[in-house]
């Protein structure tokens, strides 16, 4: 009998493999769940994960069964009931019990319960959505660079010394140049310790091997001052660990989040536009690790906020959609030129704006925004009738290719309207 052992090392997540084999097959089923779910939870449980089911026809295996084989005759009775035309009511459930009541036979299968992780819910969410055009034809050369060890080397700063390295180098200069005189050491005292002893054995009178007694004493003393003089380390020995700098091709994108906190946005709209751009900043910071998120809210006035206070603040006043677009201009100018960084912009408003004011909108975003953006989404949410930026909104949108307007007219159009700005493109 052969008794075989799987040693192989899967740590904690022994069935993460199986998982992802499981999550691929039946993607499209899990795809459509994911969708269902994302239908009913609210916008702050977008990142959690999800319980999901699948029916139990889809796990079914296919299977090869035996038929009959040969060549059958039967005869079919006909029928007392029916007549050509007739409509034939759908047949009863099976008799396992109808609504509340139960029953004393049948019998079925349970779906499939399947529990989606955090990542994997945004991760297949998030799937066929991405920035258009992210990757600018003159931005391909943009070269970062990380630093990582290559070996070392005996040139370099003291915070970077190999001090094991350093000390191994040592210990074998010393070993390599004090070796002969070491063992010449030896030999020296050997030969001086037998003339001594002789010395010491015969008569006074005989001094013959005195100078040569003197002269071993001259080359010990000489020899140890030799080993003695040698460093314990030097500066050739040292070691410094070596680094360069790895090229990693990148680009650099910054996504402006324009939000409209006036009047006339009620918080049912403003709480729409949260929800609106909370999607658009997890979705961003999920698929794009290297983009910068710039927050403007405005009034009549533009300020430029941190993350906190742009989904939380309460500040509120007029209407001046002009006031957030000479922003964006003058931090795009100021910090992101567009010959560098990939340019996005996102707009939440209700639509009303001072009559003399969107004309000036139209005006900043042909002539100054657009020609740095790569693109540019407009939500409106508003159940009524549009105004007046939507119509010069219009003509921008004729004029630019990649500008995008979208209306939001409940809560429960964020996701199909966000799909829609943010699907990938087919190329």
């Amino acid at each position: 009998m052969t008794q075989v052992i799987d040693r192989r090392l899967n740590g904690k997540n022994k069935s993460a493999v199986n998982r992802q084999r499981f999550i691929r097959r039946f993607k499209s089923q899990i795809k459509r769940a994911v969708a269902d779910a994302v239908s009913s939870r609210r916008i702050d449980d977008i990142d959690d994960g999800e319980k999901i089911n699948i029916p139990a026809k889809d796990m079914s295996e296919p299977v090869f069964q035996h038929g009959p084989g040969g060549r059958q005759e039967a005869v079919h009775p006909g029928n007392t009931d029916f007549v050509t035309g007739d409509r034939i009511k759908r047949p009863p459930e099976a008799d396992g019990g109808q609504g509340g009541k139960a029953g004393n036979s049948g019998e079925g299968e349970d779906d499939f319960a399947f529990q989606l992780s955090r990542e994997e819910f945004l991760e297949l969410f998030f799937e066929d959505l991405a920035l258009p055009d992210l990757v600018k034809t003159q931005l391909t050369t943009l070269v970062d660079f990380k630093s990582v060890r290559a070996g070392y080397t005996s040139d370099g700063v003291p915070s970077n010394i190999n001090i094991v390295r350093s000390l191994r180098g040592a210990l074998a200069r010393r070993i390599a140049l004090r070796g002969p005189h070491i063992q010449r050491l030896r030999e020296a005292k050997a030969e001086l310790t037998a003339l001594q002893a002789v010395t010491d054995a015969a008569d006074d009178e005989e001094q013959a091997s005195d100078r040569r007694i003197t002269a071993l004493e001259e080359e010990i003393r000489h020899l140890k001052e030799r080993i003695e003089a040698i460093p314990f380390i030097d500066t050739f020995d040292l070691r410094y660990n070596n680094r360069i700098k790895q090229p990693i091709p990148s680009t650099q994108a910054v996504m402006f989040c324009l939000m409209d906190v006036s009047g006339s946005m009620d918080e049912i709209r403003k709480d729409t536009a949260k929800r609106f751009f909370i999607l658009l900043y997890l979705f961003l910071k999920r698929n794009y690790e290297r983009i910068d998120v710039v927050f403007i809210r405005h009034h009549t006035t533009a300020k430029e906020v941190d993350e906190d206070e742009f989904f939380h603040s309460r500040e509120t006043g007029g209407t001046v959609v002009s006031s957030a677009l000479e922003l964006t201009h003058e931090t795009i100018r100021d910090r992101y030129p567009a010959t560098e960084w990939n340019i996005y912009a996102a707009q939440a408003s209700d639509g009303d704006n001072w009559d003399n004011d969107s004309p000036k909108c139209r005006d900043l975003l042909l002539s100054r925004i657009m020609p740095c953006l790569q693109y540019f989404a407009y939500v409106e949410i508003t159940p009524d009738r549009h105004q007046s930026l939507w119509q010069e909104y219009e003509r921008v949108a004729d004029s630019c290719g990649h500008f995008a307007m979208q209306q939001i007219e409940t809560p429960q159009d964020i996701y199909p309207v966000f799909r829609e700005l943010f699907r990938k493109r087919v190329t």
